[in-house]
């Protein structure tokens, strides 16, 4: 009987078939490993350490990055700011006592001088488009808003946040009148508002010194703040430590310090005053005052920061340099008055 399966069965087709001439069989396994190291182009030399040379060339970049020497701090500008801050502080407090029911004019005065700083100050160091436009409606704001806040029959917030609003959009549609800064309206929105709310943002204080308890909240709010900015600035030319950023020339314990000696500094101007003042109520009103004012002094710092980060060129030093304790005060005067209307 002949066998039911022929005795090639088994027997792969190709074996028998003469080696390539190379003299070398061909593989018959998967070439995985083959066509990896075909692909990478060979094994990787190793370093003597053991290590790969493309790693070592990675870590020591980073080591570069990491260790980038932060922002040298200036003391003489540090202390100089400082300066500023107590007299700008100094300046609006002895203002205010000079307010009475029918002799409000001195206290305008040094209001609106304050306003066209500040107006300036932020123009020339943020640069927004139609320059011209920014600063003649800045001016008008001002002088309506220190105007209402005068005359008014009432004194109250509201028709200086309605002058405000006017004046954003105002220097809007100013801004769209040229091609060239139409382009830049949407990004310097919020700084053109910035710009026109802190500027209307002085004439509160001429608001607040027409209500009962006015005048001393003034000086409570106004002297915790500009001593929360100057305390924080003459910390940082000494010991400004712990960094917060490497490019901003902040430390934390100015900061902390600032805000703790404004509270303090509010507590113990309570104690002196009369009622509706008491310890507590101004100590709470310093606590405020100064957390207010620090945040804004240290929010221009980032900004500054960023501006010089991104590649854009210094702009007048004095106006780069007074405007942290600008913004600060600027946005500690409405803060007082909503703190008078709901705790005095």
């Amino acid at each position: 009987m002949f066998p039911s399966s022929s005795p090639e069965t088994g027997r792969e087709p190709w074996a028998d078939d003469p080696p390539p001439a190379g003299g070398a069989a061909p593989s018959t396994g998967p070439t995985v490993e083959n066509d990896e190291a075909r692909r990478s182009g060979g094994p990787r030399r190793l370093r003597r350490g053991g290590s790969a040379r493309r790693s070592d060339e990675a870590l020591d970049g980073d080591d570069e990055e990491e260790t980038e020497p932060p922002v040298e701090v200036s003391r003489q500008l540090s202390l100089a700011i400082a300066g500023f801050a107590a007299l700008l502080g100094l300046g609006l407090v002895l203002g205010a006592h000079t307010s009475g029911p029918d002799h409000r004019l001195p206290f305008t005065f040094v209001v609106l001088t304050v306003q066209m700083l500040f107006l300036l100050g932020w123009t020339m160091v943020t640069r927004p488009p139609a320059l011209p436009v920014v600063l003649g409606v800045g001016a008008l704001s001002a002088l309506a808003a220190d105007a209402v806040a005068v005359r008014s029959s009432e004194a109250r917030l509201g028709p200086l946040l309605y002058i405000a609003i006017g004046a954003v959009l105002a220097t809007v549609l100013g801004q769209l009148v040229r091609r060239v800064d139409r382009v830049r309206v949407t990004d310097s929105l919020r700084t053109t508002a910035t710009i026109m709310f802190g500027t209307v943002a002085f004439a509160t204080l001429i608001v607040l010194s027409r209500i009962p308890a006015g005048t001393q909240a003034i000086v409570v709010c106004l002297t915790a703040g500009a001593v929360t900015v100057a305390v924080a600035r003459a910390t940082d030319a000494f010991a400004a430590w712990p960094r917060l950023a490497p490019q901003v020339p902040r430390g934390a314990a100015g900061v902390v310090g600032g805000a703790m000696v404004g509270t303090l500094v509010g507590a113990v101007l309570g104690s002196y005053l009369v009622t509706p003042f008491t310890p507590t109520r101004a100590a709470i009103l310093g606590l405020v005052a100064a957390g207010v004012a620090v945040l804004a002094d240290l929010a221009v710092s980032y900004a500054e920061a960023g501006r010089l980060m991104a590649g854009e060129q210094p702009t007048v030093w004095a106006a780069r340099h007074v405007q942290g304790p600008l913004g600060a005060l600027a946005m500690v005067a409405p803060a007082a008055y909503l703190m008078c209307r709901l705790l005095l």
